[in-house]
């Protein structure tokens, strides 16, 4: 058994994909790790630059960032299990700041606040605003003072995944994460990271992707979803 089980998803990210592993690898040095690449039909070399950086890669046609991590974290076999992006984006050599609290035993879940110390250039602003509103609705829902309710980067233990209803497939699925985390109970710890302007091209959409968000924030939080498959 690995230590740590990195999950990575991907989608056409062979121009960051190669440079994301090597700060995985350089960050975790003397870990024993595995990375997970979950690919959704990459057609531009990702999943061969992965397998060439010794990456475990995973094939999941069907499309959604919710989809692609659970497909990652069902074939994960580390005691903890972290993600970032494929993007460049997150930073991974502060991993190991989200794996000591869960060692330590001072949390179950930690994840990155990219919002504290965020760069204005690393973000647009439409982003940023429909970031404030969803963590609003957040902090209202789940009473729970969450500074980034929409981070990706995050660690826990494997062990905790069975006790966790999380179904959505789609970029719904962090934020339905950390209120499932909270609404069992569990020890949320955010830990201010920074954030990078992604290389690759962008996919996600600002006020579509806020829009549905927020909608299922209030879904989740009266019940409103389906049991997972």
């Amino acid at each position: 058994m690995p230590e740590v089980s990195i999950v990575i998803p991907t989608m056409n990210e062979g121009a960051s994909i190669g440079a994301v592993i090597d700060e995985v690898r350089a960050a975790l040095s003397g870990r024993d790790l595995e990375i997970l690449i979950v690919d959704t039909d990459s057609r531009d070399g990702t999943r061969e630059i992965a397998e060439g950086k010794g990456a475990r890669v995973i094939r999941e046609p069907r499309r959604g960032y919710g989809r692609a991590y659970k497909t990652g974290f069902a074939a994960a076999r580390g005691l903890y299990v972290s993600t970032l992006d494929a993007d460049l984006t997150y930073p991974a050599d502060r991993i190991p700041d989200l794996l000591r609290p869960l060692e330590e035993g001072r949390a179950d879940f930690a994840t990155g606040d990219r919002l504290t110390r965020l760069d204005p250039a690393a973000m647009s602003e439409m982003h940023r605003i429909g970031n404030s509103i969803l963590n609003v609705a957040f902090r209202a829902l789940f009473r729970h003072p969450v500074r980034d309710s929409q981070s990706g980067m995050w660690a826990f233990r494997r062990d905790l995944l069975p006790s966790l209803e999380v179904v959505h497939d789609g970029m719904a699925f962090s934020e339905e994460l950390k209120a499932e985390v909270l609404r069992r109970g569990l020890r949320l710890l955010e830990v201010p990271v920074d954030y990078r302007a992604r290389v690759g091209e962008r996919k996600i959409r600002s006020f579509r992707d806020a829009a549905e968000n927020l909608a299922w924030l209030f879904r989740k939080r009266f019940g409103w979803t389906r049991r997972p498959v």
